[in-house]
């Protein structure tokens, strides 16, 4: 078995974390269910990490040992979720490469879509969202505002499925985020009077309530259906994508 082959059968996945597909360069994505955390902040935090391994948050990549000695395995971190939300989430195995494709993160190079489920029905089947968004980082949280900011945040939204009206109104909609700030699907939803069920930041508290006790629901329905993107790797063009199935839950009680 090969030094690549062995890094990936012995990468010591977190609960339910599934491989969706890597490429022969070692760009490779999985699926990180709800309530796995992207990295580990701290050492108490290792069992819901989405690797069971150590992560060093200067290089930002987890590393586990190999069996012999020598230098440990390693991937790379390359861009993360929210705690509560499910989706594709990508990891390279070099260093070199891994910092080519974060920087396509930072120059909106990458495609992503989303689906959500929230409560209420947007008014329009399609459209563009606009706004200014003012995003604050203090002890250790993150928390975006969509009154008075200055950061630009642009995403296209798309009506699935919708059931119901009024205060029994649900719809599932896809986002497709053309910037990427923290928090900014949640904040854009709420801010049109479509929480996202279950965000206990932004959301609606009651209804989040009332949908858990009826449905046995308690999770965000946020979910990061797919990523795509093109890079260059010793001189050849690549082409990325990968796709997490819909979790069931989100189109369960739509019927």
């Amino acid at each position: 078995m090969s030094a690549t082959e062995h890094l990936w059968s012995t990468a010591p996945l977190g609960r339910d974390v599934t491989l969706l597909v890597r490429d022969a360069n070692g760009v490779a994505a999985f699926a990180k269910p709800a309530g796995v955390l992207s990295h580990p902040n701290e050492a108490k935090d290792k069992p819901r990490a989405l690797l069971a391994a150590h992560y060093d948050a200067a290089m930002e990549c987890y590393q586990w040992p190999r069996e012999g000695g020598g230098e440990p395995f390693r991937l790379w971190l390359l861009n993360r979720l929210d705690s509560a939300t499910s989706g594709v989430i990508l990891l390279a195995a070099d260093r070199e490469l891994a910092a080519a494709i974060r920087a396509q993160f930072k120059r909106k190079q990458v495609g992503k879509i989303y689906q959500a489920l929230v409560f209420g029905t947007p008014v329009k089947p399609v459209e563009i969202w606009r706004d200014h968004l003012a995003v604050v980082k203090k002890g250790g949280l993150i928390r975006t505002a969509a009154d008075a900011g200055r950061v630009p945040a642009e995403s296209r939204m798309r009506v699935l499925r919708a059931r119901g009206a009024g205060q029994n109104a649900l719809a599932l909609i896809q986002l497709e985020p053309r910037t990427g700030r923290s928090h900014q699907l949640r904040v854009q939803c709420a801010k049109r009077h479509l929480p996202i069920v279950g965000d206990q930041t932004y959301g609606n508290f009651v209804r989040n309530r009332d949908y858990a006790k009826r449905t046995g629901e308690k999770r965000l329905f946020l979910h990061s259906l797919e990523t795509r993107f093109d890079y260059e790797w010793k001189g050849r063009a690549q082409a990325f994508v990968a796709k997490a199935p819909l979790p069931p839950e989100f189109v369960a009680h739509l019927a």
